[in-house]
């Protein structure tokens, strides 16, 4: 790989202090697209860094640099491998013959969701003592951006692009380790109706994680997306917005630490203007439904499983897997 994080990269360090008696030192990387060029609507691009994989670096915060004039959205990844040897691929989940380069996913083994990006919104800093645990002996040894470009007007007349992210990590560690669980279906939505697409998956692994950020993400069709966790047949809301808002990582609605046995679930409302058929899919021809979920666990590792999806509609619904006391009416509404 052509880039590798190492304290060499640094650009701009900042000094926070968290009490009278301790202080570490944040660093500020840029993975950033290398000034590429889209050259066809819908293309998906991905860019690697590679982690030093004999230190530990722990992510703190996410500075994105896009506008939604330019980038559709972006996604951070996790990965053992990525997935292509090159400094840019094309990593759409429908890869296009139309575009000269490599095609293949984000990463070829050990994938997972660091961040999202969409509709211009702001920064993300994590709590204080929260961080995403990358390169040493965690299981991320590269990083790979993902960058949706929906429209190319915007690179007509030779412009290309640096859109990406910046970084805020330290080598300092953090006492809780951060995870993002996303929740979404497959299914599709009918011609001129409303739809609900749900997801649910209880919880197996023998730990506690701490919800403390959700981020909602659907294509132009979503009205809302709710997300909750079920206990004892008890409903509590984690985060419900209306998808069309700037797509950030909002603080969840509740508290609640989520344990073994507990249920996570997901319900997208979607309302489709069209007069066909709308399926599940990487283009804005297509829609999506996601919930994700940002946690940290105090002690151990963050969840061994990263994603809860479903078969969706019409084959799947959360009263044909058996859930019950279903907040109908308030899944659905603002």
């Amino acid at each position: 790989m052509k880039k590798q994080m190492t304290l060499t990269s640094v650009i701009v360090t900042v000094v926070l202090f968290l009490d009278k008696s301790q202080c570490y030192r944040i660093e500020r990387y840029p993975l950033l697209m290398p000034d590429v060029k889209p050259n066809i609507p819908e293309l998906y691009l991905c860019t690697p860094v590679k982690m030093n994989t004999t230190s530990s670096y722990y992510i703190v915060g996410f500075e994105p640099n896009a506008t939604m004039n330019t980038a559709h959205h972006m996604i951070l990844y996790g990965c053992k491998k990525p997935g292509a040897a090159k400094p840019v691929w094309n990593c759409g989940e429908m890869s296009q013959s139309a575009s000269d380069l490599d095609a293949a996913g984000p990463c070829s083994e050990g994938s997972e969701i660091l961040y999202a990006w969409a509709r211009d919104a702001p920064d993300l800093i994590l709590p204080e003592g929260v961080g995403f645990k990358v390169g040493g002996d965690s299981p991320i040894d590269y990083l790979v951006l993902q960058v949706h470009y929906a429209h190319i007007e915007h690179f007509k007349g030779g412009k290309t692009d640096d859109s990406g992210i910046f970084l805020r990590y330290t080598e300092e560690p953090m006492s809780k380790l951060a995870g993002v669980f996303v929740l979404g279906t497959a299914g599709g939505i009918p011609a001129r109706k409303s739809e609900k697409m749900e997801t649910a998956c209880t919880l197996k692994e023998q730990k506690t994680i701490h919800p403390f950020a959700y981020r909602t993400h659907t294509h132009s069709l979503g009205k809302v997306v709710a997300g909750y966790v079920i206990r004892n047949n008890s409903w509590v809301e984690l985060g419900k917005r209306d998808p069309l808002t700037p797509q950030m990582f909002y603080p969840v609605h509740n508290n609640m630490s989520i344990v073994k046995g507990d249920t996570l679930a997901a319900r997208c409302t979607m309302l489709s203007n069209r007069d066909r058929w709308t399926s599940i899919g990487s283009t804005g021809e297509d829609e999506m439904c996601n919930f994700y979920l940002m946690y940290y666990v105090d002690s151990g590792e963050p969840l061994d499983v990263k994603y809860c999806f479903s078969e969706g509609p019409p084959t799947y619904y959360w009263r044909s897997a058996g859930l019950v006391n279903i907040p109908d009416i308030e899944a659905s509404s603002l």
